[in-house]
C-alpha cells in the first residue's frame, strides 16, 4: 500500500530524514514511534506532499506519490490528521469533515459522513458546534473523523493521543480497533506505543531522522 525507500528530507541545511525506509502493507496498523523531534511529522508531511524531499522514493497504491500533486493526494484515498488538528475555527464540525469531500468534489460524500457518524457517534452529537467551541479533545475526534472521509485507502495519523484525557484516548483507541477491523492501512505517529501497541502489526523506530532495525 505505502512504500517509502530511503527517503531524505532536508529543512535548510539540516539533515531532517535520513534515507528512511519501510513499508505500510495493505490492511495493516503500523506504528512510527520516536521522541519529540525524531523525524514523525516531517515524514507523514513528506508523504502528504507538505515537505520538499531531497531523493528517495514515495510508492502508494502502485502510484508513484511524488509526481503526484500535494492537494491531489487526498483524491486517491490518503487521509490526514495532523498533530495540530488544523481546523477551520469558524466552520462547524460537520463542514470541517466535509472539507476533503468538497475539496476532491466527491460523489459519495453523504454516504461516506454516514459511515463516520456509525463509527464515531459522538461527533455528530457536536456536529453543528463551531470548531472554535470544541474542548481539545473533541477537536481531536473531529480531525480524525475528516482523515476518515477522505482516507478510505491509508490513514496517517500525527500524534492522535497526544493531550487526550484517559477516557477519550480509550476511547480513540477503541475507533482504531475497529477501523483496523474494516481493513484500512494506517500509520499512527506516537512518541510512545502505550495507546496502540496492542492494534500494531509492525513498529518502527525512528531516532534523529533514521529508522532503528
Amino acid at each position: 500500500m505505502l512504500k517509502v525507500e530511503r527517503l531524505a528530507v532536508f529543512i535548510g541545511t539540516a539533515n531532517i530524514l535520513r534515507e528512511v525506509t519501510l513499508h505500510v502493507p495493505p490492511g495493516s496498523m503500523c506504528g512510527l514511534i520516536g521522541r519529540n523531534g525524531a523525524g514523525k511529522t516531517t515524514f507523514i508531511r513528506s508523504v502528504m506532499g507538505l515537505t520538499k524531499v531531497r531523493s528517495g522514493q514515495i510508492d502508494f497504491d502502485q502510484k508513484n506519490l511524488l509526481k503526484v500533486n500535494p492537494h491531489k493526494r487526498t483524491h486517491i484515498g490518503i487521509g490526514y490528521m495532523p498533530e495540530d488538528r488544523g481546523l477551520v475555527p469558524q466552520f462547524t464540525a460537520e463542514e470541517n469533515i466535509r472539507l476533503p469531500a468538497w475539496a476532491s468534489g466527491m460523489k459519495d460524500a453523504d454516504t461516506r459522513l454516514e459511515w463516520i457518524y456509525k463509527m464515531m457517534p459522538e461527533v455528530e452529537d457536536f456536529a453543528t458546534r463551531k470548531a472554535s467551541q470544541l474542548s481539545g479533545g473533541q477537536g481531536k475526534m473531529v480531525a480524525m473523523a475528516r482523515s476518515l472521509m477522505s482516507g478510505k485507502k491509508l490513514l496517517l495519523l500525527d500524534e492522535p493521543f497526544e493531550g487526550l484525557a484517559p477516557a477519550l484516548a480509550r476511547r480513540l483507541a477503541e475507533v482504531l480497533s475497529n477501523l483496523k477491523d474494516e481493513g484500512l492501512s494506517v500509520l499512527v505517529a506516537e512518541s510512545n506505543e502505550k495507546h496502540v501497541a496492542d492494534l500494531l502489526d509492525t513498529i518502527f523506530v525512528i531516532e534523529r531522522g533514521s529508522i532503528q532495525s
